[in-house]
């Protein structure tokens, strides 16, 4: 049993795929214009997650994300930096990819990006004129003509973010793509640009298409007219998957999505992160201050997605020391023939309930540290990796690598004088191995006992 917060219903719902065996998940991607910054990392993990937790069931997942390549912001960064939207939009998606990489999210999604789609997008406004949901206006300036929705005749607008019908401002229009409840307006489907502006040939004259159609057009085109999970941050709930509810039902008939999964915001030191406020940070951030982008996962695992998350450099300092504990409670484990199956049920449990990943992450540690032999342990701690993204197993031999190298450079004698003192331990003559390793740090080496194994440190000269 699989239970999700569904933003539609406002409630934990039993998840109940279209298909018994398949699903199917569209996340809202990125608009690249410039680097991601952690808060959006977040929301590409907690849908890597939720598709690796649909994996663990024994789906078959259809996941797309999309990459918005043609967007005000990207014009207007394009014209600053005098280049073209193609060579900006290709850096940042090249980053972008390289981020997510480096978190260990995005296996096998299918990226599709808006440039790629403008027919299609036509072709869809074409259709909502056509029903009467839509209309045109002059947008002067020799630019032809701009598309609007008119949200009066969708009678169910507002029903994922709660807005009532007196809200509405019917017969008003915003051109803006991001806008607030406070104005609740028709929104652009196809925005009109002067003849000399960046845009598309259209039957409404050279324009570019609005923000909310990109992917309502994307994820039907790859997923179906209804499709399963819709994911994204909870800013996007309104306008933009309002919009995009309003503009796939009124075209279809259909139900556009089942299940709407929203993760929360994030908070830098108890604030909203902002450049002016010099608390805006990137996975360059991180990076540079010497963090593992695995760390940072591992803190985002640490807070469930529908809480808000307080972002601290002590924090992730604490996350990445958890991190370098497990990898090193682990590095020399095999894995037997069978693993803790009272962990594994337990886990199951925590992932299937609303994706608690907070649970999921306690009850790992609690079977490192169980009594059960290593063999067993290893079995589902790789296991249960599949879900979390830590990246264990290549940490591990990668650890183990280093650490075999390390041992090969230090000299044959303390080799020797540790083997010494590791006999005069299981002797328990105590007094004797403490001379041993007086003898061992004047050769400028230290030995500290780990679970009955030494581990040899060089000291600093």
């Amino acid at each position: 049993m699989i239970t999700l917060y569904n933003t539609l219903t406002r409630k934990v719902d039993l998840f109940t795929p279209m298909s018994p065996s398949h699903v199917y998940i569209y996340t809202c991607g990125p608009t690249v214009y410039d680097y991601m910054h952690i808060g959006n990392l977040r929301t590409f993990v907690l849908s890597d997650v939720l598709i690796r937790m649909f994996r663990y069931n024994n789906f078959i997942v259809h996941p797309v994300e999309n990459i918005t390549d043609i967007d005000d912001k990207i014009i207007k960064k394009a014209k600053e930096k005098e280049v073209t939207i193609e060579e900006l939009t290709m850096v940042y998606t090249a980053a972008f990819l390289e981020d997510v990489a480096s978190l260990n999210v995005l296996l096998n999604t299918k990226i599709v990006k808006a440039t790629e789609h403008i027919t299609k997008m036509i072709h869809y406004i074409e259709v909502l004129l056509e029903k009467g949901l839509a209309y045109t206006e002059d947008a002067g300036r020799k630019a032809g003509s701009s598309v609007y929705f008119d949200i009066s005749k969708f009678p169910q607008y507002g029903k994922l973010s709660g807005l009532e019908k007196r809200t509405l401002k019917t017969g008003t229009r915003v051109l803006s793509d991001e806008y607030t409840k406070d104005d609740v307006q028709d929104f652009a489907l196809w925005k009109a640009v002067g003849p000399d502006d960046i845009g598309y040939i259209s039957p409404w004259g050279k324009g570019r298409p609005g923000w909310h159609i990109e992917c309502s057009v994307m994820s039907q085109e790859y997923l179906g007219n209804t499709f399963d999970i819709h994911v994204g941050g909870i800013d996007l709930v309104f306008p933009h998957h309002e919009n995009e509810i309003a503009q796939a039902e009124g075209k279809t008939g259909k139900p556009f999505v089942n299940y709407f999964v929203h993760g929360a915001h994030l908070l830098v030191d108890g604030k909203k992160m902002s450049k002016s406020l010099g608390n805006f940070y990137t996975l360059r951030d991180i990076v540079k201050k010497g963090y593992d982008p695995i760390a940072l996962r591992y803190l985002f695992l640490q807070t469930h997605y529908r809480s808000e998350m307080n972002f601290t450099w002590e924090g992730l300092a604490a996350a990445q020391a958890a991190l370098r504990k497990l990898q090193e409670e682990i590095i020399d484990w095999k894995e037997g023939e069978e693993g803790v199956l009272e962990y594994e049920k337990r886990f199951l449990e925590a992932i299937n309930d609303d994706i608690n990943m907070p649970q999921a992450l306690a009850i790992l540690w609690e079977l490192v540290k169980s009594n059960y032999p290593t063999e067993a342990k290893a079995v589902s701690v790789f296991k249960m990796d599949e879900v979390l993204g830590l990246n264990l197993l290549a940490s591990q031999k990668i650890l183990a690598e280093k650490k075999k190298k390390a041992r090969e450079k230090i000299p044959v004698r303390v080799l020797e004088l540790v083997a010494e003192r590791e006999k005069l331990r299981k002797d328990r003559r105590f007094h004797l191995a403490d001379q041993i390793r007086n003898k061992i740090q004047k050769l400028g080496y230290d030995v500290t006992d780990m679970k009955g194994k030494s581990q040899i440190t060089k000291l600093e000269e």
